[in-house]
């Protein structure tokens, strides 16, 4: 995308945190697994709306069907949306090809604005490209801390992969871990490779890292406990999202194993885990603030023409540990489907 063409100032004072705007009541309308159709949302949200004209804004994600970390990325672009009197229109698909189709989709529909991934910013490079040369804004969120500038997107809302891997790391010295395995559930997403390469700087024990198949859940689960026969020296499961990390659970039970397991990213059932010792921490980046700020973005862009972190920083939405010392109070917000 031409930078330029948003006519944004060259040197303004870098921000790198924001404050999140005020809790908004959703009336559940997301959906529970997302997928690769594309849908309207934020019609279900009760709140006051802005008396801005109507705008559009496509979010355009990789997320993998029943991957319930999107629904909360959703549910709070939703809340977003439902504030700023904006259409959203929400698409996803694992499928980098697929997801720069869904981009291309908006841009012929010639929406307000984009808001994208870049879990494969390879792939993602020609359409951002072509937003551009149609005038229309693109911000990230979750995934593309290092390639947002170089793509030319406008802002980006998210966590630092490498440095929540590290402090994940640093954790596991802490609990006295010896043997970790990274499990990778998508082969190619930058972000997760960042996370386990973070994990193994600062660990000072030994990692390994294993891939699986994140859109087939039994397998799963059948290659970690695999894995963990294998290898009885690993004392630590390491995943990089709540629901395989619920399944890892299930496979250090079938494995006969005494490895522990801890994850990145939350959901309900995941608060409920750590309560009960099954799982022993978690990394929360705040998904909902990255679907929310990442819209209401747009909408300042264009009503006010605000910059988050100047164009030039990333807002960072994580990372932070939630165990058993905090998840109570986490786990009245992850109970709505807000955390």
């Amino acid at each position: 995308m031409d930078r330029s063409s948003h006519s944004r100032p060259r040197r303004l004072a870098p921000v790198v945190a924001v404050a999140a705007a005020a809790a908004l009541t959703l009336a559940g309308c997301s959906s529970s697994s997302g997928g690769k159709k594309a849908e309207e949302g934020g019609s279900g949200a009760s709140a006051g709306k802005a008396n801005t004209p109507r705008m559009t804004v496509a979010l355009v994600t990789h997320q993998s069907p029943g991957d319930t970390f999107w629904d909360i990325v959703r549910k709070g672009a939703e809340a977003a949306a439902a504030k700023d009197n904006i259409k959203l229109i929400y698409s996803a698909d694992p499928n980098a090809g697929n997801q720069a189709n869904y981009v291309q989709n908006a841009i012929d529909q010639k929406v307000d604005g984009i808001a994208i991934t870049l879990a494969k910013p390879d792939a993602m490079k020609a359409v951002v490209g072509k937003a551009g040369a149609a005038k229309i804004p693109v911000v990230g969120l979750n995934s593309g801390l290092s390639d947002w500038k170089k793509l030319g997107l406008l802002q980006f809302f998210g966590q630092d992969e490498t440095v929540a891997g590290e402090a994940f790391g640093k954790k596991l010295n802490e609990v006295g871990a010896k043997k970790a395995v990274c499990v990778i559930q998508e082969q190619g997403n930058v972000g997760l490779t960042q996370r386990c390469d973070g994990v193994k700087k600062t660990f000072s024990g030994t990692t390994e890292t294993l891939y699986v198949n994140g859109t087939d859940m039994p397998s799963v689960k059948s290659t970690i406990t695999a894995k963990l026969k294998q290898d009885s020296a690993i004392d630590y499961v390491v995943t990089l999202g709540a629901p395989y990390a619920l399944t890892a659970v299930q496979s250090v039970g079938d494995a006969g194993s005494k490895a522990k397991v801890a994850t990145f990213d939350l959901n309900n059932q995941l608060t409920s885990a750590i309560k009960k010792g099954d799982i022993q921490f978690a990394v929360d980046q705040q998904p909902y603030l990255q679907g929310y700020l990442a819209v209401d973005s747009l909408w300042l862009y264009k009503n006010n023409g605000n910059y988050s972190g100047g164009g030039e920083q990333p807002v960072l939405t994580g990372p932070a540990f939630v165990d058993k010392s905090n998840v109570d109070q986490i786990a009245q917000f992850a109970a709505k489907g807000t955390r």
